[in-house]
């Protein structure tokens, strides 16, 4: 058992959060949750060792393995994919030839009554002991099997990690953390640099082979699938749910009702309790009535009820001109990069108002594809463009074409048309820019912060054909619930790439899935393809046996 005793963290004199106090038992999977700016990394770095609390402290056995996934990393090294991964096993390795060293000592020593001969003996035993008491495994069949269920293949376990972009870099450090077998795993963010079989190899090993695990994710269909306990930071306490995400929310809300109730009656209380002092203050025979109703006052502890974000706010995509009844057709595309084939003779063609989720595995031709409908890439085969079709383009670099020396104000400012003027503030706030944020020239920003400025820009402008690559990963639950909302109200033609299943869900009414350089057409939701996709690897998994 873990646990965190009163700890408090203060910056400039003000708390973060206060006399933090809970336990972490084997077989916990605990989401943590709050809104942009509780608390959540803070705590979850003091708890892998990697910060301290102003007061207070974590408390763990001696042996306790605290593994930590960061949101952001990362090293680059030498090493191969493999041999990187690896390193999750050198403390045993270590162990290992240490115990041959000492034994070696054992064999040439004959100063066998001299506490120097005592100590090697105790020293060996001691690490015998928990060399031994390790479960006996196939090191290098344990570290195959986790780097393909993230998604790299045989011929990436050669290649030095430094080619790796840092999506792929962040899933060597999961793999090594999985293959330590943690006491306890942190994991901030994880699932924003895997697709979707991925995540779901992620949340099944999770579920069956970690012993406890702290996540903060904003990808609700992980975190309902994955945990059983919620624990909320707000208003720089901590509410402990032995639910899940979806159940939680529920149950905060009853809270945060009854919060209110009591404060409303407390409030009455209050008001007649100072009516009666300001009747009778000055009446010599009410005085101590007066004097105690004024202590009353004075030892009432206020009923603080939590903040709740009430704003809503309801994008709409402005008006655009209708397009051709197919915006998109493809024919015999294939496209290659020296020997290395992605798509070979794709055809398809995309209906004005679908709304399509392109799935796959990193590396199956998606990313290609929406190159080549931009027009930024030379092919074999046709791609037309239907009459009339204006794209609105996200991509992840979309960040690095802001201007920089524009703040985040005029960067909407020089773009936004009528009513929407004057709703500028609320937008930002909506995609958490408020306060001094929305004067901060646009690089002083970090990464996210651009990421979500580029997607606002890309929603005020008039588009009938929108293709978004990745549009969730940096964006909190509320604010993917607006985007949402706005794109299935968005008449429009819609292409999403994406792995967050949520997103997806109600969203996409069609599927297009990149493998083995061909594009199938699924006429389904994402939910119906999940489950179809389950049935067919387990067709596969039985053919193979």
């Amino acid at each position: 058992m873990i646990s965190v005793d009163s700890v408090t963290v203060e910056f400039n004199g003000s708390a973060l959060f206060s006399n933090i106090t809970f336990n972490i038992n084997e077989n916990d999977r605990i989401a943590l949750m709050g809104k942009n700016g509780a608390g959540k990394s803070t705590l979850l770095k003091i708890l892998a060792g990697a910060g301290k609390p102003t007061r207070g402290k974590v408390s763990a056995p001696k042996d306790a393995i605290i593994a930590y996934l960061p949101q952001h990393l990362l090293t680059e090294d030498e090493a191969t994919v493999f041999d990187e991964a690896s390193k999750a096993f050198s403390k045993i390795h270590t162990m290992k030839n240490r115990m041959d060293e000492l034994n070696k000592q054992l064999e040439t020593r004959t100063d066998y009554e001299s506490d120097e001969y005592a100590k090697i003996i105790e020293e060996v035993s001691e690490l015998s002991e928990k060399y031994y008491s390790i479960e006996e495994i196939n090191y290098d069949a344990e570290v195959e099997k986790t780097l393909m269920g993230l998604g790299f293949i045989r011929s990436d376990f050669t290649r030095p990690t430094k080619e790796f972009s840092g999506g792929w870099r962040m899933r060597i450090e999961l793999a090594k953390i999985l293959l330590q077998k943690p006491d306890l795993i942190l994991l901030d963010e994880p699932t924003n640099h895997l697709d979707i079989e991925s995540v779901q190899w992620l949340e099944d090993f999770l579920k069956n082979n970690a012993k406890a695990v702290i996540v903060i994710s904003h990808d609700k269909a992980f975190v309902d699938n994955l945990t059983n306990r919620t624990i909320e930071i707000t208003m720089g306490k901590i509410y402990d749910y032995k639910t899940n995400y979806s159940h939680y929310l529920q149950l905060r809300k009853e809270r945060r009702e009854q919060q209110q109730k009591h404060f409303e009656e407390q409030q009455r209380e209050i008001a007649d309790i100072t009516a009666f002092i300001e009747r009778f203050k000055g009446t010599y025979s009410k005085t101590l009535q007066v004097q105690s109703r004024v202590k009353m006052l004075e030892k009432m502890v206020l009923v603080e009820v939590d903040e709740v974000d009430t704003s809503a706010l309801n994008l709409k995509f402005p008006p655009a001109p209708r397009s051709g009844n197919y915006p998109v057709i493809i024919s015999d595309f294939t496209k290659a990069y020296g020997e290395h084939v992605v798509l070979q003779d794709v055809n398809l063609t995309i209906a004005r108002g679908e709304k399509i989720a392109f799935i796959g595995k990193n590396g199956e031709g998606k990313s290609t594809l929406v190159k080549a409908i931009m027009g930024e890439l030379e092919h074999q085969g046709k791609v037309q463009l239907g009459h009339g079709a204006l794209i609105g383009y996200f991509a992840q670099n979309q960040a690095a074409l802001l201007d920089g020396d524009l703040t985040v104000f005029q960067t909407i400012d020089q773009i936004a048309e009528g009513d929407i003027r004057t709703k500028i503030k609320d937008i930002l706030g909506a995609f958490m820019f408020s306060g001094d944020a929305i004067e901060k020239k646009v690089k002083s920003l970090s990464g996210g912060e651009r990421t979500r400025l580029a997607m606002i820009k890309l929603l005020l402008q008039p588009v009938n054909f929108l293709i978004l690559d990745e549009p969730t990963n940096h964006l909190d639950i509320k604010t993917k619930d607006i985007l949402k909302d706005a794109l299935k109200a968005f008449d429009g033609t819609l292409i999403l790439v994406s792995h967050d299943r949520d997103f997806l869900d109600g969203l996409a009414n069609k599927v297009f899935e990149f493998g083995n350089k061909r594009v199938k057409e699924h006429f389904e939701d994402i939910n119906g393809f999940l489950r179809n996709k389950k049935i067919e690897n387990l067709r596969e998994v039985e053919r193979s046996k």
